[in-house]
């Protein structure tokens, strides 16, 4: 196998696989839409791929260098998945068009990204297995390979959920679909406690 092809493997299976990026986009293609939705997609994945290339360009020594900043990353990542799943849970379903409803921002995509622990893990064990030796082009590769995978991966979940938007036309299922998001958000928070 290439070295293209296992980063492009590796990428596929730590971007597709369920995390709480990905039900967050689900969540939003189901309530908003894919095109509201893309904006979440968009944010998730240029804060995932500016992780990976700091990671890669050096960030990693700080780590080792500060352990309880990896914990302090960790925790705050906990918190905040709690915090959107209580904000998940609490919604009332409601399906009506709310002139103020935007969806996830792009911000708060990149935020994600950045407190979640799960894309901490991918970034420092990727750049670990392919970019080691620090060589600039072989990072600049792997960031590239990962953006197009990435994207493509959290768009296909907020796709699935646009197209359960049409069976959500009922508040109680609407507030199913989000109960079971929020229990999968606080699942994926203590999971990352535990591991």
């Amino acid at each position: 196998m290439s070295m293209t092809l296992s980063m492009a493997a590796f990428a596929l299976a730590m971007s597709i696989t369920p995390g709480p990026v990905n039900v967050v986009a689900l969540g939003a293609g189901a309530r908003y839409g894919l095109r509201t939705s893309l904006r979440h997609v968009t944010g998730a994945t240029v804060g995932f791929v500016l992780l990976l290339l700091l990671i890669g360009l050096g960030m990693r020594e700080l780590l080792v260098a500060w352990p309880w900043l990896t914990r302090a990353i960790r925790w705050t990542g906990v918190v905040f998945l709690l915090y959107v799943a209580w904000r998940l849970a609490a919604d009332d379903g409601s399906v009506e068009a709310d002139p103020d409803a935007r969806g996830p921002s792009l911000m708060m995509g990149a935020t994600m990204q950045w407190l979640n622990p799960k894309a901490w893990l991918a970034s420092v064990a990727g750049m670990g297995a392919y970019a080691a030796s620090g060589e600039k082009a072989v990072i600049w590769q792997f960031a590239a390979i990962y953006f197009v995978i990435c994207y493509l991966s959290i768009a296909c979940w907020a796709w699935a959920g646009a197209t359960l938007r049409q069976a959500l036309r009922e508040r109680a299922r609407v507030r199913l679909v989000n109960r079971s998001m929020a229990a999968l958000l606080a699942l994926s928070a203590l999971y990352l406690l535990v591991s």
